[in-house]
């Protein structure tokens, strides 16, 4: 077992961990940040497969007032409205300061200016990107400042659980696995931020990578983070059916609705005009999931399982031009995104939500942060499309800013429990010593089906019981 020291520990490596490394880096140089990822830098999580963009107010016709409406709007008005401002008033100087510190580079107008598209639940064309491959952008960017800070990585290394002080009352580090080695690593640090991603991939169809498994969530719920939202999570209208695949489930961006896709059942009905007449397919994901899987339930689906996904209509060159990764993906199953339907059906997408956090992300437990889908409460009980990496990088970069703040007068590191840290190497080496019993892929896959049946898009007192 070894031991590392850090005065900052942030498990996690998308667009909160590492803006919330650059961020205390900048307040202070001198601090001895660590980042703990199970993937290689910048290769993994959630941040990186973003396609839409970034919601943010930047032109003159727009206002924060608007993006708040929005966003309480979409999530039924049960956000946070506190946290849900700092958002959208944040969003501004973030998206300023990823492309002028950190070398992001979005789409522009033909003037300069950066392009805006249309996002379904807006009411104003608000979302900043690269192409359809926004993400990409953003963690490649953001994992070269990393570099050039010497910020210390430890890669393919699995944040297991939360460590604390021998007293119990604050937060001392996290237990790791080495995934090269299997041997455990105790990281105490001064101050801890959880920042794993979200990745709800224990339904049928979900839109996260393999390796997303709510780590971040579970540790929280374990050490006894205060936690608010957890029964919403998030199903994004447009998954690729892909029967057979790992990759079944993932993301047909929302830009295509946005810029007049339409979805099909099987009868050639556009169903979304009874569901929502005036917005259709750009009505918030909620409304046209739950409608595409009423569909799906009322034996309506094709014989996929699921609906079809229209974009033909807008022409080849510009579904081309516009949305060249969402062609490439599909064109690799053998669907033609630009000139054909694409069999789609609702996925799993993102956890509504996580542990309580103010506005600085601080948890309800001492020398603890945590930012983005760890944390809920901002979006409510659905997330605006363009939200969800806007509130990464806006509270990452607020969390990073909070702990070179916290820790600014100077603190020792304290010490983790060593009896906590022998019970969990214990816990978690008991399954290599059993030679029998239920394997554990046939038990995620019978989760899976459960979830998608009873616990999932449309749920009742029956199926829940």
């Amino acid at each position: 077992m070894e031991k590392v020291k850090a005065d900052i520990l942030i498990i996690g490596m998308g667009g909160a961990a590492q803006l919330a490394a650059l961020n205390a880096y900048d307040a202070n140089p001198d601090l001895d940040i660590l980042i703990v990822t199970k993937a290689l830098r910048g290769k993994g999580g959630c941040s990186r497969m973003v396609q839409g963009g970034f919601n943010v107010v930047l032109n003159p016709e727009d206002s924060y007032e608007k993006h708040l409406k929005d966003t309480l709007k979409g999530g039924q008005f049960i956000n946070n409205q506190e946290m849900a401002r700092t958002l959208v008033e944040e969003a501004t100087p973030t998206i300023k300061e990823m492309e002028t510190i950190y070398g992001c580079f979005f789409d522009r107008n033909p003037d300069g200016t950066i392009h805006q598209k249309p996002f379904a639940g807006q009411s104003f064309d608000r979302t900043v990107h690269k192409g359809d491959l926004t993400g990409i952008e953003i963690i490649s960017r953001t994992t070269e400042q990393i570099m050039k800070r010497n910020i210390p990585v430890l890669e393919e290394h699995r944040a297991l659980d939360l460590l604390m002080s021998p007293s119990g009352e604050r937060v001392a580090g996290a237990l790791l696995l080495d995934m090269r080695r299997g041997t455990f690593v105790v990281a105490e640090a001064s101050v801890t931020m959880v920042a794993t991603g979200g990745g709800p991939t224990h339904y049928r169809f979900c839109a996260p990578g393999p390796e997303k498994s709510l780590d971040g969530l579970g540790m929280l719920y374990r050490a006894g983070v205060r936690m608010i939202d957890m029964e919403m999570v998030q199903f994004h209208p447009t998954g690729l059916i892909v029967p057979g695949s790992v990759v079944a489930g993932s993301l047909m961006e929302e830009g295509l609705r946005g810029s007049g896709a339409y979805l099909l059942n099987a009868l050639g009905e556009r169903y979304m005009i009874r569901y929502d007449p005036e917005k259709k397919e750009r009505a918030t994901r909620d409304v046209v999931s739950r409608s595409s899987y009423l569909e799906m339930m009322a034996g309506r689906g094709f014989e996929h399982g699921g609906v079809h996904l229209v974009a033909s209509h807008l022409g080849a060159k510009f579904v081309e031009k516009n949305f060249p990764g969402m062609c490439e993906r599909c064109s690799i199953f053998s669907y033609d995104l630009a000139r054909k339907p694409v069999p789609v059906c609702p996925t799993a997408h993102y956890m509504m939500g996580g542990s309580v956090i103010d506005k600085k992300c601080y948890t309800s437990l001492e020398g603890l942060f945590c930012a983005g889908e760890d944390s809920g409460g901002t979006h409510g009980a659905n997330r605006l499309g363009g939200n969800g990496i806007a509130d990464s990088c806006v509270f990452g970069r607020l969390a990073g800013k909070a702990m070179a703040e916290y820790l600014g007068k100077g603190m020792a590191i304290p010490e983790a429990d060593g009896a906590q840290v022998k019970r969990l190497i214990a816990e978690y080496g008991k399954p290599f010593d059993r030679d029998k019993g239920p394997l554990h892929f046939e038990l995620r896959d019978r989760l899976r089906e459960l979830n998608w049946d009873k616990v999932g898009i449309v749920r009742s007192k029956k199926g829940l019981t």
